[in-house]
């Protein structure tokens, strides 16, 4: 254990006992390196995991798909494959309160991370709050280069609650640094008529759905609140 304090191994040194390794010898090192390599493996998911600081640990299994509506050309074996994350494409939950987005929009994000995709989670007010604290201790190209190493960004809760111009401006610099360069998945109750609306201004509204709507899809959501169905509360 002593020895192995330093490692990682050196290529050539390795190379050379190999080839004096004996059968036995070489199947242990085999196993050794597979296990190594699992190890890093999962302790890497699990850094993403914690790193995309996501609310709670939803996932796909037992996910109610009855409420999301894809589109035509495009469903739920695109979505969990991740291909659009690769491609840099962009994905909007749209529709009613309490039928799943935010469950799906985790649960995307956790899958990303078991596949090594770096992923953050945001609510729109966490992150407004997040960069405007940044902005005024005078760090805030600090905060951007940290975001933007993430292959995926899941904005939640866009139009949930109000957006001075200040941190719609903010909100505006994320999502058009990220244009064609990552993956954006937003969450909303609201439709692209009212997000001049959350960003108090109808020309940065315009821009901001210009720019996910040219490489990206539209999942919708009908139905009766999840909550509301099993609430305690009759």
């Amino acid at each position: 254990m002593s020895l192995a304090r330093n490692l990682p191994l050196t290529k050539s040194v390795l190379a050379s006992k190999i080839d004096a390794a004996t059968p036995g010898q070489l199947g242990f090192l085999a196993d050794l390196f597979q296990a190594e390599n699992e190890s890093r493996e999962r302790s890497r998911r699990e850094r993403l995991t914690r790193q995309a600081a996501f609310p709670q640990p939803k996932d796909l299994d037992g996910y109610d798909w009855s409420m999301a509506s894809f589109p035509a050309d495009w469903g739920r074996q695109q979505l969990t494959s991740l291909e659009f994350v690769h491609a840099a494409e962009d994905l909007v939950l749209y529709g009613d309160v309490g039928c799943g987005k935010t469950h799906l929009a985790i649960a995307i994000g956790r899958l990303a991370c078991t596949q090594g995709i770096p992923t953050r989670f945001f609510t729109a007010s966490s992150l407004v709050m997040r960069l405007r604290n940044a902005s005024a201790e005078q760090r805030l190209d600090k905060e951007l280069a940290a975001i933007g190493k993430a292959e995926l960004i899941i904005i939640d809760e866009l139009g949930y609650l109000p957006i001075d111009i200040e941190g719609a401006r903010l909100l505006f610099q994320i999502i058009a640094d990220s244009y064609e360069k990552r993956s954006r998945v937003f969450t909303s109750n609201l439709e692209f008529s009212r997000w001049a609306d959350v960003f108090g201004d109808g020309d940065m509204a315009a821009a901001v759905i210009d720019r996910i709507i040219h490489h990206g899809r539209i999942v919708r959501f009908h139905g009766e609140s999840y909550r509301n169905t099993h609430s305690l509360m009759k």
